[in-house]
């Protein structure tokens, strides 16, 4: 799990462009979205594809992707758990 979850922490820092942050300044339990690494909607659909390129993974509602960015540690789980690549 902690192998994954810091391949999550390097998708999401390339993907998102984020330069100035580093695998270990992000919180496996922070929240992603607003307070925590701050992420806004459209960081949210780049993560989207994200999960369906890399893991095979379709999110199709809003409610849903609330409840998988909560923070990278329960991204992951729900990788874990729902991943067809």
């Amino acid at each position: 799990m902690e192998h994954l979850i810091l391949r999550l922490k390097e998708e999401i820092i390339e993907v998102l462009n984020l330069e100035d942050i580093k695998p270990e300044d992000i919180d496996d339990n922070a929240p992603l979205i607003g307070d925590g690494l701050g992420l806004d909607s459209i960081d949210v659909l780049e993560l989207i594809v994200l999960l369906g390129k890399n893991y095979g993974i379709n999110v199709k509602e809003a409610s849903q992707g609330r409840e998988i960015f909560q923070s990278v540690r329960v991204m992951a789980e729900y990788i874990r758990a729902n991943r067809t690549k």
